[in-house]
């Protein structure tokens, strides 16, 4: 049986909590939480070319990750500003994009990898502020998800749901399983679960919980989250 580690942080564009962009911090708190997959949010800037808030040679020389080759955007890491990292030696199988219905731009991302000779799918997302958006998001994602070879699955990111098990996360519960990570924001003061992690009844949940170190908490306004699971 095998052990994968996943994460979900929504780095705030490399804008920490001293609203000083430094796109190394990030990078040094993604190396801290140590995991082979990593779902970004907020990872490209929002105006003009929309370049990736982690520069690709500083990302390549700091840390032992790669961004999944989503191939929509030149200048960006992601879709939306949505990207997957994956430790550098990980094959990727398969990617793609999911467009999302919203009122402002929004959109998923997918992976599909294999780990020491275990399949993995992953979708990364961050969902809208509206309630009404976000269940019809969760219902594309959901949608998405049931699509292609039955494989095992997490579906993570900033899901921007407040309330407890309404809305868009009773929407999900009744396909997925969510791992308890605990509250992300905001990172000097941790009082929502906005950030999430599902997992599909083929992976077991090993450990999950949130990253709360001293870095973690001046590199974006989010703290990273991580489950690991078994798969074999």
């Amino acid at each position: 049986m095998k052990s994968i580690r996943v994460a979900s942080y929504n780095i705030r564009k490399a804008i920490g909590t001293d609203r000083r962009r430094i796109p190394e911090r990030v990078i040094d708190v993604i190396n801290e939480v140590d995991a082979d997959i990593v779902a970004l949010q907020e990872a490209d800037r929002r105006f003009g070319i929309r370049s990736a808030a982690l520069p690709p040679l500083l990302l390549d020389s700091q840390s032992g990750y790669k961004a999944v080759p989503l191939n929509v955007q030149t200048d960006s890491m992601g879709w939306h500003g949505n990207a997957i990292l994956v430790r550098k030696e990980t094959q990727v199988a398969a990617y793609d994009v999911i467009h999302l219905p919203c009122l402002e731009p929004r959109g998923a991302t997918m992976a599909e990898v294999t780990l020491d000779g275990a399949k993995l799918r992953v979708f990364g997302m961050h969902l809208d502020l509206s309630g009404l958006w976000r269940r019809r998001q969760a219902s594309a994602m959901i949608h998405a998800a049931a699509q292609g070879e039955a494989m095992p699955t997490v579906l993570m990111g900033d899901l921007n749901e407040w309330s407890a098990d309404r809305g868009c996360l009773a929407d999900f519960a009744r396909h997925f399983s969510f791992a308890p990570c605990g509250r992300s924001f905001h990172a000097r003061r941790p009082v929502a679960r906005l950030d999430r992690i599902m997992h599909c009844g083929r992976l077991r949940l090993v450990d999950s919980g949130v990253h709360e170190s001293a870095a973690a908490r001046k590199a974006s306004d989010h703290l990273p989250i991580w489950a690991e699971f078994a798969i074999g």
